[in-house]
């Protein structure tokens, strides 16, 4: 169990924006004495579990043809429930698993609330791309749909609904760069809601995690209290996924 440990250490120091690494790179990203990092890296290329390339080292590519049939058959909204169930008893609201479909996005999976008060929701309800914390996360992991919604109109569904294409624009770069989005009667008066972005593997945006609730118990000061939890929930559908966490 040990140098299984140590070999999860070595695979976690690779990503999406380090895909290669020389052995220092290796060794100080996992700790290890250099003796250990050396034998260990030597028998993993021997085993195919990386690659080497001059001084680089990759996730060799056999290892990705052995977990290819891991995610086989599975469904999305199945695989991310524990992170959903968990959000919804952190939290108290309704969580939400959504996904954008050519224009709108739709709600794919829920863990609804316990309270009497609460958000109307169902699987498979769509709501407009522009409006909504989901949505914004949305749009803001996928550069091509965010320019398709940023040329149309955009529709006004209450007083604070964003219809100005610049002030969306860099509300979508704010939650870029924060990991997350919080948005208040956006789409419904009275309904507030806190989402974070769910990627599966090679970084792809699956869709956007998040909670929401009436605003008379989701205020803008707990929604920003909530925001970390609904982050990790995200991150930990992320892995669930076979994915990789972090903006």
């Amino acid at each position: 169990m040990l140098v299984l440990g140590k070999i999860r250490q070595i695979l976690e120091a690779f990503g999406p924006e380090r895909p290669e690494l020389t052995f220092a790179e290796i060794r100080r990203a996992t700790d290890l004495p250099a003796s250990t990092c050396q034998r260990l890296v030597s028998n993993m290329v021997a085993e195919q579990f990386l690659d080497r390339h001059g001084d680089r080292y990759r996730i060799g590519l056999r290892l990705g043809y052995w977990a290819a049939p891991a995610g086989a058959g599975l469904d999305v909204s199945e695989i991310v429930h524990p992170s959903l169930v968990l959000l919804r008893d952190t939290t108290g609201e309704t969580a939400c698993l959504y996904r954008r479909e050519g224009d709108v996005r739709v709600c794919v999976a829920m863990a609804e609330t316990y309270q009497a008060i609460r958000r109307e929701m169902y699987v498979g309800k769509l709501m407009p791309l522009h409006a909504g914390s989901a949505s914004r996360v949305l749009l803001a992991w996928d550069a091509a749909a965010a320019e398709e919604v940023l040329d149309g109109p955009l529709e006004s569904f209450t007083t604070t609904t964003v219809t100005d294409p610049s002030v969306l624009r860099a509300l979508l770069n704010q939650t870029r760069q924060q990991g997350y989005a919080i948005t208040s009667e956006e789409r419904d008066a009275g309904a507030a809601s806190v989402s974070a972005p769910v990627f599966g593997p090679g970084r792809a945006l699956v869709g956007a995690l998040g909670i929401s609730g009436p605003t008379q118990r989701l205020t803008s000061q707990r929604a920003a209290e909530w925001a970390p939890v609904v982050v990790r929930a995200a991150e930990q559908a992320t892995r669930l996924l076979g994915g990789r966490p972090g903006v």
